[in-house]
């Protein structure tokens, strides 16, 4: 059913406009739950960074994020449809560039 939006007032407009984000927002922040929830605290994970591959350990949820530690101990807060499980350690690097202290991907 479509909404008729050609006859209301700049303030519905607005009101209007505040709910779809909240709602945006919520529909975000779930569909991360879902991603996060598909890894283990403490699991070995992977991700995409400067045409490599990053290797860590998941040790917290975020609301939107995870954040995964490496080997050598830099923390990386990664959205979590980014990761993936690790099978075969050997197949990633175990640290990240020398800049990468505390990056943020998403």
């Amino acid at each position: 059913m479509p909404i008729d939006i050609d006859g209301l007032s700049f303030e519905e407009l607005l009101e209007l406009n505040r709910r779809v984000v909240a709602r945006l927002k919520m529909l975000e922040s779930m569909q991360a739950h879902v991603e996060m929830m598909q890894f283990n605290l403490g699991q070995q994970v992977s991700f995409a960074h400067r045409g490599g591959r990053i290797l860590g350990r998941l040790v917290k949820y975020n609301r939107k994020t995870v954040t995964v530690v490496t080997d050598d101990g830099q923390r990386w807060n990664i959205s979590p449809h980014l990761l993936s499980p690790v099978r075969d350690a050997g197949a990633a690097e175990s640290s990240p560039p020398a800049n990468g202290k505390n990056k943020q991907l998403r």
